[in-house]
């Protein structure tokens, strides 16, 4: 009797051993990404999942600026965030990344090498290209009448209570900086002033500033036009449930924001090997096809834009997705601003309160 107790009790105390291990292996393993609002195709989250068994905790943010404060206010940890360009620089700058062992991410060989190397990140040794593009007009042929081919339609009055600007620092000044024959990284105080007060005479005829909602609200007719990403005219473009042949892109002669989103990881990251896997499985020839066309941006994964070349060589004759060369030479990467940044954000506050 006491032999079949005492094996009872050994059994109750493997299988409660076995449940807490089995709950404790998935607390461990789940994934912090903190990435832009519809900048993924969600069910790769999922596939993720499946093929790796690591949870995805997935959280989204509206602006570099909001993504910065958070990370530097502390309190929340991620694993993977997803800066542009001059966001990645201040975030080296300020010490706030880890450097990537590559050992674990094999899949950067498919990244162009044209797209390596790059003023934000010279060494390479912190992030990883997601999707890049530009910076223009998105219009409704049906409201609009004129070229959309120049950063001075969007002052246009005639179009009054019919534009849009993005809510965003860096973008409404650099066009506006643009606009004036400027730097989009002006670090002159009268030609920011000039680009500020150039804002306070447009937001008399803008209908307001807006995100992720511009795309929608011109495909609608809500909007003639309004400064966004290049990736979001090839959403609709790529969009099979209705005809949006009534809505284009402009890039601007005078030049642009030639951008490029990256994969990164903070000081805050918890689980940094599971990290490189996804920032790898993100690389992965066929998860960069899907994404590029579920999202609508131009992946930086050579493999995946052959098969694109392949299927769809239309696309590369749209500015949006494979802008012209004489436009990409008038245009500007976003670089590190410093202390200026705070000259920025109080002149477009200034801009925005008025």
């Amino acid at each position: 009797m006491k032999k079949i107790l005492a094996s009872v009790i050994v059994a109750a105390i493997l299988i409660s051993m076995a449940f807490s291990l089995s709950g404790c292996g998935e607390e461990q393993v789940v994934l912090n990404v903190f990435n832009w609002g519809e900048y993924i195709d969600e069910s790769l989250l999922d596939e993720f999942e499946k093929q790796t068994g690591i949870k995805i905790n997935y959280k989204t943010y509206d602006t570099n600026e909001t993504m910065l404060a958070k990370l530097e206010a502390g309190g929340s940890s991620y694993d993977v965030v997803f800066p542009s360009d001059y966001a990645v620089s201040e975030m080296i700058r300020k010490d706030m990344l880890l450097p990537l062992d590559f050992e674990n991410i094999p899949n950067y060989k498919y990244v162009d090498e044209r797209l390596k190397n790059l003023e934000y990140d010279p060494e390479n040794k912190y992030s990883v290209p997601y999707f890049w593009g530009t910076i223009g007009i998105l219009y409704n042929k049906n409201m609009v009448d004129d070229p959309v081919d120049t950063w001075d339609i969007l002052w246009n009055p005639k179009y009054a209570g019919q534009i849009l600007m993005k809510k965003d620092v860096r973008d409404a000044m650099g066009a506006s900086l643009k606009r004036l024959g400027y730097s989009m990284n002006s670090t002159n105080d009268e030609e920011l002033k000039q680009a500020q007060q150039a804002l306070l005479e447009q937001k008399k005829i803008v209908t307001g500033y807006y995100g992720d909602e511009i795309k929608d609200m011109i495909a609608n007719g809500d909007a003639a036009m309004g400064l966004t990403y290049s990736g979001d005219f090839m959403d609709l473009y790529w969009d099979e449930s209705a005809d949006f042949s009534h809505i284009g892109f402009g890039i601007p002669k005078e030049g642009t924001n030639l951008w490029f989103d990256c994969m990164v990881i903070p000081k805050s990251c918890k689980h940094k090997k599971e990290a490189e896997m996804f920032i790898n499985f993100m690389l992965d020839p066929e998860i960069s096809y899907q994404n590029s066309i579920a999202v609508g941006y131009t992946s930086p994964n050579v493999e995946a834009l052959n098969r694109i070349r392949q299927e769809m060589p239309e696309v590369f004759e749209l500015p949006a997705f494979w802008p012209d060369d004489s436009i990409l030479e008038n245009s500007d990467v976003y670089v590190d601003l410093g202390d200026y940044k705070s000259v920025y954000n109080q002149l477009w506050t200034e801009v925005l309160v008025d």
